[in-house]
């Protein structure tokens, strides 16, 4: 049951996230609801999406879990290191710079890297359905972005150099928090020691 709902909650998620693609379909919905009537139903979906891949994933892990192969423990470290940069690149497309500008999209680029790494240290069918989706959206995502007419994400400023070395403190902060803190009370697995 963990599984289904876990799935159900992955299509709800990433469609209301390729409307966002859709450019025309997206217009249309706007003009149907109003931008306010879009956002707020954008937002909703996007929250029961992830509030059912939480519930889904949380239930298959307690009660269906299924392996698929065991990765060896040097995976596992190595998806920790990774998980540093990958915060990063997401911490950096809010505080512009460098890194920005480099990579265009960085928040693309961490979603990949977490989803890749997550892949790596985890075997069983659950984990890869729920990475495996989250990386194959943000390549898709990425792709997507080479034909459409807009960049679809609102006009924020690049700074310099000194933005980059505010994006990597906050990153390292928030990967301390989520190795720490989040990740063995909230997903009931410990980040060093795994």
């Amino acid at each position: 049951m963990g599984l289904l709902i876990l799935i159900l909650g992955l299509i709800l998620f990433f469609g209301v996230h390729t409307l966002t693609i859709q450019r025309k379909l997206r217009a249309q919905v706007i003009a149907a609801t109003g931008e306010g009537g879009y956002k707020i139903g954008y937002t909703l979906a996007s929250f029961a999406g992830l509030a059912l891949i939480i519930w889904g994933f949380a239930n298959y892990r307690a009660t269906g879990w299924i392996d698929v192969w065991s990765p060896p423990v040097t995976l596992k470290h190595i998806t920790v290191a990774l998980m540093l940069p990958a915060v990063i690149l997401v911490v950096a497309s809010y505080i512009r710079g460098r890194i920005y500008t480099t990579l265009k999209h960085p928040m693309l680029a961490g979603i990949k890297l977490w989803a890749a790494a997550h892949l790596l240290a985890n075997g069983d069918l659950g984990s890869i359905i729920l990475f495996g989706s989250f990386l194959a959206w943000a390549v898709y995502d990425r792709i997507s972005l080479k034909t459409r007419s807009d960049a679809g994400a609102p006009p924020i400023p690049v700074g310099g150099p000194g933005n980059d070395l505010i994006a990597v403190a906050v990153g390292l902060v928030v990967y301390l928090a989520l190795a720490f803190a989040f990740h063995p009370v909230v997903i009931g697995v410990p980040v060093v020691g795994a």
